[in-house]
């Protein structure tokens, strides 16, 4: 049975009822009022976690709890409330949440579970709501509930702030006057790990479900307006809904149109679209705020601060990063290992790994077993040290053999060829780029993925990678032993054509969310690909 280790922070469940007025008005929700470590209106029930008032940070007001969560193990840590709802009537319920390290998540509860915090958002406030119909008029449960995330070394505090429901709103109305999007959901065997959200721009949750029996079919019908949205699916034990188990599958469509669809990820998914004609906002504007204004080296050295302390997961958990988002949704969709050595993306694959079973492993030739490519080589900063040998932005599933034969030459353009994969990538002598050498050449395709994975190195790892020039002859023959510009001209001149010549693409997007979920720290010249020029 599937199980998981949890903290609960939960307004809810075991004590009496306390006086609320019918329009689900939390008392103290923004947690001005206490009485010693305990905010008034709020029952801690045990020692899982510990309270007290701050002035700083806050999100509102003059006081905030801080929540310290304590514990390691499965416990139950509540502070709860009860609140009155009345049958036929919405409430609009959330919170505020800020995250100190990154090693805790936090869940709301109202009458049920409904959507994490992003643990990896330190610093600063975020918000989580849901939007609640009640059926009957009774008391309900809200709260949080706090889960243990990588990183968690047994202390952590997390600011709350502003836990507060809307005055009653009318329901809805039945015929939407705006964008009819239709969701069609199907859940696994365990149907209560799956919710979903829809967000806006400002991210607050327009729309979400949760509670799901397991094998449930379910079709929800929405009215948005026009905008940019992001619609996440969400598993609370981090394996999808497809195909462990049982086979989920999930499509949000709006007029004929596929806006998202799949089953198979981890913790979450997300898809973002646009209805109407307002244009999306760049991804990730609030992650890049402290950019503004900056442009050449001081631009890089900002972008170089938000990413650089990113959670390293190890070498070993790269497999299951592959084996969850490394896969063919974006050429045949036949949801093979995707392999940049051996894709075709305009035909067949002549090589195709469909499971982990085909990880290196020994291998003679190309397509014997998969296994995971230093894209920038690991020889160039010294071998296994981390967090560079585990930082997924630079490290992809590909071919053993075809691994092998790149080894740790430099990315380049081949005039005569020594070998060539099954899908063109070649090895060979460079010609036509002022370096003269061995050099390896992806494919077109992937010729803009492999520059900005150049350029996020460059800028992640610039407090040490002028230090790496003289670890291999082909290290010194890219890098230029400078912490700014980084790389010689050449290569500078080779990557910055890559990158106009082969554009961002739903499928680096896609990789650039689930790394930042995998490890939360994001590859800014995919969210911007006009930051290359602004530097470079």
């Amino acid at each position: 049975m599937k199980h998981g280790k949890y903290k609960n922070l939960i307004f809810g469940s075991c004590c009496a009822l306390l006086s609320v007025n019918v329009t689900a008005q939390v008392t103290n929700g923004s947690f001005e009022s206490w009485s010693g470590q305990v905010p008034t209106g709020w029952t801690t029930i045990d020692s899982g976690i510990a309270l007290t008032s701050v002035n700083t940070p806050v999100k509102s007001g003059n006081l905030a709890a801080a929540v310290q969560v304590t514990t390691a193990t499965q416990s139950s840590t509540d502070l709860q409330q009860q609140v009155n709802v009345e049958a036929g009537k919405s409430y609009q319920f959330s919170t505020w949440i800020y995250h100190t390290e990154g090693g805790v998540k936090a869940r709301l509860v109202v009458d049920g579970y409904h959507g994490y915090s992003d643990q990896f958002n330190v610093g600063q406030w975020q918000q989580l709501s849901y939007t609640y119909t009640a059926t009957a008029t009774t008391a309900i449960n809200v709260g949080l509930r706090f889960y243990d995330g990588s990183g968690f070394d047994g202390n952590e505090t997390v600011y709350v702030d502003g836990f507060a429901p809307t005055s009653a709103t009318p329901e809805p109305p039945q015929s939407c006057q705006n964008n009819s999007v239709t969701l069609a959901l199907m859940t696994d065997n365990y149907g209560s790990e799956t919710s979903w959200k829809i967000t806006n721009t400002t991210n607050t949750t327009v729309a979400s479900g949760s509670g799901y029996s397991n094998n449930q079919s379910v079709n929800e019908n929405l009215c948005l307006n026009d905008g940019s949205f992001t619609f996440t699916i969400l598993d609370s034990y981090g394996d999808g809904i497809c195909c462990t188990n049982g086979n989920g599958q999930y499509t949000l469509t709006h007029a004929g149109t596929t806006l998202a669809s799949g089953g198979q990820f981890g913790n979450r998914q997300d898809h973002a679209f646009t209805l109407g004609t307002t244009t999306p906002p760049p991804s990730g504007d609030g992650y890049y705020a402290s950019t503004a204004g900056l442009s050449g080296y001081a631009l890089k050295t900002e972008l170089h601060q938000i990413i650089r302390n990113h959670q390293s997961q190890g070498y070993s958990a790269i497999w299951s990063f592959i084996d969850q988002n490394e896969r063919d949704r974006h050429f045949e969709k036949d949801n093979s290992i995707l392999d940049r050595y051996s894709e075709k993306p305009t035909a067949n694959d002549s090589i195709n790994y469909v499971s982990t079973g085909s990880q290196c492993g020994s291998y003679r030739s190309e397509g014997d077993c998969y296994n995971r490519e230093h894209s920038f080589p690991k020889s160039w900063f010294g071998g296994q040290i981390e967090p560079m040998n585990s930082d997924i932005h630079h490290i992809f599933a590909s071919d053993g053999y075809v691994n092998s034969k790149r080894s740790n030459y430099p990315f380049g353009e081949v005039g005569s060829a020594s070998y060539t994969s099954s899908n063109g990538s070649r090895l060979g002598s460079a010609s036509g780029i002022n370096y003269s050498g061995t050099v390896f050449e992806p494919i077109d395709k992937f010729k803009g993925d492999f520059a900005r994975v150049y350029f996020y190195m460059a800028t992640r790892y610039q407090d040490v990678i002028a230090n790496w020039q003289n670890n291999t002859s082909y290290s010194n023959a890219v890098l230029n032993g400078t912490q700014h510009q980084v790389f010689e001209t050449w290569v500078i001149n080779m990557l910055k054509r890559w990158h106009n010549e082969d554009p961002v693409d739903a499928l680096e997007q896609a990789r650039n969310q689930a790394a930042y979920e995998f490890q939360g720290n994001r590859n800014p010249f995919v969210d911007h690909p006009e930051f290359v020029e602004a530097i470079w």
